[in-house]
């Protein structure tokens, strides 16, 4: 199976490159850039992916644009469930990546995270794949998350700490803060 696989960063794609490539499957990596934010981290991000697919020879397809006001204007006031619209949207566009390419199908490295709503991405990439005639490959990643983590620090990879968009970030640092009442 000729299979496109939705990338968000370097470590997140070693454990699913791994299996993917032991099932006999030929994998190209897709970067999705537009929730990432800000625009430095998505740099970040795109520059430690490009170091490791050279490393192990995975080809990696990169988005050029970088939309963030049309992420941002997507999720204005959904701001509680902006991560449908991102898995959405990723999804979509590796599809249509992937039918342009003729691929059989696509994934996802969100399948790796234990931090995502699994059982929503399946759901979406599956309406998806319908939607364009492909193939959305479902594999539960995260019986790998420990080995990545550990293999990602060993290649002493920049390794981010939240997920992408300026929301999650917020979610990540801020209740690190302090208390002050004024």
């Amino acid at each position: 199976m000729k299979l496109l696989l939705h990338t968000c960063c370097a470590p997140c794609s070693i454990y699913p490159v791994k299996v993917l490539r032991q099932m006999g499957m030929e994998v190209m990596g897709f970067f999705y850039r537009h929730n990432i934010h800000p625009f430095q981290e998505c740099i970040k991000r795109e520059d430690t992916l490009k170091q490791y697919s050279q490393s192990i020879g995975l080809k990696v397809i990169y988005q050029k644009d970088y939309k963030i006001e049309k992420f941002l204007q997507s999720v204005v006031f959904r701001e509680k469930d902006r991560c449908q619209y991102c898995y959405f949207d990723r999804l979509k566009a590796t599809a249509l990546v992937a039918k342009k390419g003729k691929f059989d199908g696509f994934s996802t490295t969100l399948l790796y995270s234990k931090f995502q709503n699994h059982d929503q991405i399946k759901k979406m990439g599956e309406a998806i794949a319908k939607k364009y005639s492909l193939k959305f490959f479902y594999h539960d990643f995260r019986e790998g998350w420990k080995s990545g983590i550990d293999e990602s620090k060993q290649l002493n990879m920049y390794r981010q700490q939240y997920c992408g968009c300026i929301y999650s970030e917020k979610d990540r640092y801020f209740k690190y803060l302090p208390s002050k009442s004024h």
